[in-house]
């Protein structure tokens, strides 16, 4: 379902300052990779290079262009010619060649600075015809490396509520919207999805036995084990970054409460004690904060406690309803959803409760949730008709949508690297 361990192999890779004169935006140019076979396979050599296009543009690091291949000057990448490249305003390029024998895909990409006249680096992959798009993405992801210093997130997965069978289950897909796969199939409803911190395991309410109960499943698996299946709401349900723990919403006792819990479901933990109903727990990165939804003060607002549930403090107070928060890799800043105009937008704040900033306003946008990188935010939205997942920048830019499901596409949530 995913790919596994795929051999790379290439120069070692580090962080390098790539500058485009006069402080414009680097041009990338991705030149349409080489058949190293006698019958090349046109269709894939240009998805790979739209892949690594895709990811570039979406980074907003850059600006790529796909070209088509220009003359060598040898028999291979390392005879490229830089100057016809520059002389059409690129900064950088990528070139890539391939084989294909059968099923096995064989594909190098190299990356060279056209301002400097010299290759940065080069990868080799080697897998199967059906890894093609994970290889680009793995090496968008080194391009990232190189010209930030920092990996990027492009071989990731966002996981949703899909109703494309009728019935609302779990389903799994590539960053960009390819690759689905659906993971539940119990025919039930199915809600809130969080991956695990390594990216393995989900965690999900279902109602496949009539009651919100918690469950956990492995990717590589089809078994759902029960976490959580207390009398009531066993829901929105959250790892710590450790895995040790989940955070979640019982309302065993009566209203709904936030709960911790060992990884097993046992030894629950009471954090919050009120007549509100609170909800929607989500961890800070070092796992010594949670915050949450109540409507303690008489409508939603976030709010945030020790994990311990001591020192609770309000964080937000524009608005009067507020919901889905998710706290940044990074722990500056936590995305919301906010109620306005009949519908909902997604805000980004501070965790000092400053810096509260509206990223969306076409339709109705909800559930937010960050990439592992803190460069992205996915969101569900309904605009123009069905409700689908899109991804923006975490500054609100480049608002693209990628589900591709019928049916509407709901509370995505993002896989760690």
């Amino acid at each position: 379902m995913l790919p596994m361990a795929l051999s790379a192999q290439g120069t070692d890779i580090k962080a390098v300052e790539v500058t485009a004169p006069g402080n414009r935006q680097l041009k990338l140019a991705v030149e349409t990779p080489r058949s190293l076979d006698a019958a090349p396979n046109i269709p894939a050599a240009k998805e790979a290079g739209d892949v690594i296009a895709f990811d570039m543009n979406m980074s907003g690091v850059m600006a790529a262009e796909t070209r088509e291949q220009m003359s060598l000057n040898g028999p291979s990448l390392a005879g490229t010619n830089y100057l016809p490249w520059a002389a059409a305003g690129f900064d950088m390029l990528v070139r890539g060649e391939y084989s294909i024998k059968g099923d096995d895909l064989t594909i190098e990409f190299r990356l060279f600075d056209l301002l400097n006249s010299k290759m940065m680096f080069a990868k080799r992959y080697l897998g199967k015809t059906r890894d093609l798009r994970y290889f680009a993405h793995a090496f968008a992801d080194e391009i990232m490396l190189v010209v930030t210093g920092e990996k990027g997130c492009f071989t990731t997965h966002i996981a949703y509520v899909s109703r494309q069978s009728g019935n609302k289950e779990i389903v799994i897909m590539n960053w960009d919207g390819h690759n689905q796969v659906q993971l539940t199939r119990n025919g039930s409803i199915n809600l809130n999805p969080d991956f695990s911190p390594d990216g393995r395991e989900i965690l999900f309410t279902s109602y496949k036995r009539r009651n919100p109960d918690l469950y956990k499943r492995a990717l590589s698996s089809t078994v759902e084990v029960p976490v959580s299946n207390r009398k009531g709401l066993n829901i929105t349900g959250t790892w710590s970054p450790n895995a040790t723990r989940i955070a979640l919403a019982l309302s065993k006792d009566g209203n709904s409460e936030i709960y911790t819990l060992a990884r097993d479901g046992s030894s629950p933990t009471r954090l919050t004690d009120t007549r509100a109903i609170e909800v929607s727990p989500t961890w800070s990165p070092d796992g010594s904060r949670i915050a949450f939804v109540s409507d303690r003060l008489g409508k939603p607002q976030i709010f945030i406690m020790n994990a311990n549930g001591g020192n609770v403090q309000r964080l937000t107070t524009a608005g009067g309803y507020n919901v889905n928060p998710r706290w940044s890799p990074k722990g500056d800043k936590i995305a919301y959803a906010r109620m306005q105009g009949g519908g909902f937008q997604i805000y980004t704040i501070n965790t000092d409760g400053t810096g509260d900033t509206q990223l969306t306003s076409v339709g109705s946008s909800e559930n937010p949730a960050w990439s592992p990188d803190g460069r992205f935010i996915t969101f569900s939205s309904k605009r123009g008709g069905v409700e689908a997942i899109y991804v923006m920048r975490s500054d609100g830019s480049g608002q693209t949508r990628v589900s591709q499901s019928k049916g509407s596409s709901t509370q995505p949530a993002w896989s760690a690297r």
